[in-house]
């Protein structure tokens, strides 16, 4: 029951188990924080809110003056109740699959807990799939309903339903097919179905399929129970109870802007309505459009990738260049960095933690730097949890000395959502963390990341096998991720098991630590490191629109063409620099020897992206194998 989250006393620090061969540590095993589920589904949330805390406000919605409007408990029990009702009359039978395909909305959210509530199995799909990946998603799960944000997404698919034979009704938010839907349930459906559907649930009962957007051939459908988010929920909201834990001065609230269609984005909403923590949506994706709803909504804490913690501190860098302060806010980042290292050092025991003057050089900054850095956030923000690729040890600094903490994450589809997460008490600043309680890592012989959990997936999807086939062996889940445990359990990953580069020289180079270094720089958008039966490595590199136009007004370029600019030493030279940097990561053997600066981005239309922005490696080698060999075939 969702009331079970407002006591406080807590266990704050709870040490993994580790398992050691040979010296090294192999395994790692946190214990649950709560007990597995035994009956129920996701689709009592809402209900049980009602009944616990009806006048609570468990979310917020932007009116049409774009102001933000609060949700009750037994408001939203009524909304979903009343969906609920309108999806049986139109006669979708329990286990039905119903797919949704729209931005991050309210209506997203209600529609996911509505089918639930009918029994049904949600399927997301990225707003910004192809025709091609839409269609096979709808044919390969067999989905009998879709529901679309936008008039044009419907039009879109008009086409292709005669390939998608199971395909019954397609509904539209903008055309308010939801309030549709429930005048009909109301009208023709008594309540009672809904209660009897929703009796029929367990938490072994399938979910959703969320189908991988995987960097080659086509996606799976991953099989996610009930149960699944249970575990997965359940453990983090009572490990990081202080993060959605509301107070009488501050209750507890976030934004979500992370795609609904990915695990990470469900995951949230799913656990703040678990929770009770307001929450609300927003579909910007602009960084302008995005601190703006941050600046209404003023959230307590967020879930992000760290695109969004690089977009924050870079844009702050930049400002403060136009003001001519570029100076002053370096030092402030220095101090920020010294203080955040300090911190960790403290709480693991190997450092006395900030010093008097480090301390009066962080509270002079505060007013002039981090201050501005936590309103761009909202002003309110005091967490972060972020997920998706590591963040990088200097930006987690930064953020922790500024006065909020970075949680780090790691996790796939396959374990909804999170497998690690940085303790409480101790973070280990650049790592995943550890293990989510109740989760258990193992570190195979060859380096791949084993998981093992209330978490993992059933199985994936396979209609032609009758329905899920398991994914694990002897309860075990393969990441494809390589990666290490420290000491003391942290979980660090390298790279990913198909994309270790082997040089002609035989050496083994993870790309994705120079990756995600060099991408974090201000004028970078996507960095790709190519080496792989070469006989040194070289990297891709495409140039941030908002980055490279403040670097125009700072050099005096505006009236440079563009096509120009990508070959300017003078901009070669900076990304040298940063290039100069990452290697320090490296050895000799593992640097980028040569770059190229490509002319336009990586684009998902192209190819080259995922929905969920992994760059698909196979796709980028081959369409740009010319500028590749260009870098090889050049003389030292």
């Amino acid at each position: 029951m969702a009331g079970h989250y407002d006591a406080v006393a807590r266990p704050l620090l709870v040490e993994p188990e580790l398992r050691r061969l040979d010296g090294v540590v192999r395994e790692a095993y946190v214990p649950p924080l709560v007990a597995p589920m035994t009956h129920g589904s996701l689709a009592d949330i809402p209900f049980d809110n009602a009944l616990e805390a009806p006048d609570e406000a468990v979310l917020s919605r932007k009116d049409e003056n774009g102001d933000w409007q609060d949700v009750t408990a037994d408001r939203f029990a009524r909304e979903v109740l009343d969906l609920a009702r309108g999806l049986i009359s139109e006669g979708l039978a329990p286990g039905d699959r119903i797919a949704i395909m729209a931005r991050t909305t309210y209506e997203w959210t209600l529609l996911d807990f509505a089918a639930w509530a009918a029994g049904l199995v949600t399927v997301p799909i990225y707003p910004t799939s192809s025709v091609f990946q839409t269609r096979w998603i709808l044919q390969d799960s067999g989905a009998a309903a879709l529901a679309v944000e936008s008039v044009a997404q419907a039009a879109v698919l008009g086409p292709e339903r005669d390939r998608i034979p199971d395909l019954r009704h397609v509904w539209v938010f903008e055309k308010g097919h939801t309030d549709r839907l429930a005048e009909l349930g109301r009208r023709d459906v008594p309540e009672q179905e809904v209660g009897v559907r929703r009796g029929m649930l367990t938490p072994d009962s399938l979910a959703t399929l969320i189908y991988t957007s995987g960097t080659t051939g086509r996606p799976k459908g991953c099989a996610l129970t009930h149960g699944n988010f249970f575990a997965e929920v359940d453990n983090a909201i009572e490990l990081l109870h202080p993060v959605f834990k509301a107070t009488s001065k501050e209750p507890a609230a976030t934004l979500l802007f992370l795609p609904l269609s990915h695990v990470f984005g469900r995951m949230v909403a799913i656990g703040c309505l678990r929770a009770r923590v307001r929450l609300g949506h927003t579909p910007s994706v602009g960084t302008e459009e995005l601190l703006a709803d941050l600046a209404g909504f003023r959230p307590t804490f967020l879930l992000a990738i760290p695109y969004v913690l690089e977009k924050v501190f870079n844009t702050a860098r930049a400002s403060a260049e136009k003001m001519g302060r570029a100076a002053s806010f370096d030092r402030a980042d220095r101090v920020a960095r010294k203080y955040g290292e300090a911190m960790e050092a403290e709480q693991h025991g190997t450092g006395p933690g900030p010093g008097r003057s480090l301390r009066a050089a962080r509270a002079l900054y505060d007013p002039l730097v981090y201050r501005r850095i936590r309103n761009a956030l909202g002003g309110k923000v005091r967490y972060v949890v972020c997920g998706g690729s590591p963040l990088g040890r200097g930006l987690a600094a930064f953020y922790a000395g500024a006065g909020i903490d970075v949680f780090e994450g790691y996790g796939l589809t396959e374990t909804t959502a999170a497998a690690t997460v940085t303790p409480l008490l101790k973070p280990r600043l650049g790592t995943a963390g550890w293990p989510l309680p109740g989760t258990r890592l193992r570190i195979a012989a060859d380096g791949e990341v084993l998981v093992n959990g209330g978490q993992i997936l059933r199985g994936y999807w396979d209609p032609h096998a009758g329905g899920v086939v398991p994914a694990t062996t002897e309860g075990w889940f393969a990441t494809g991720d390589i990666g290490a445990l420290d000491d003391e359990g942290y979980l660090t990953i390298t790279g990913r098991k198909k994309e270790i580069l082997l040089t002609t020289g035989g050496k083994s180079v993870p790309p994705a630590p120079l990756e995600h270094w060099i991408r974090a720089h201000p004028l970078v958008s996507q960095c790709l490191v190519v080496g792989d039966a070469r006989p040194y490595i070289t990297a891709l590199i495409t140039l941030d629109p908002e980055g490279m136009e403040h670097w125009r007004q700072m050099t005096d370029k505006q009236q440079v063409p563009f096509e120009r600019l990508i070959s300017d030493p003078e901009l070669l030279d900076a990304l040298q620099r940063a290039v100069d940097d990452a290697n320090r990561l490296v050895s000799r053997a593992e640097s980028i020897r040569r770059f190229t600066v490509l002319p336009g981005d990586f684009a998902e239309e192209a190819g080259h992206l995922t929905p969920s922005l992994k760059v698909k490696r196979s796709a980028i080698e081959k369409d740009f194998a010319e500028e590749i060999e260009a870098m090889y075939q050049a003389q030292d």
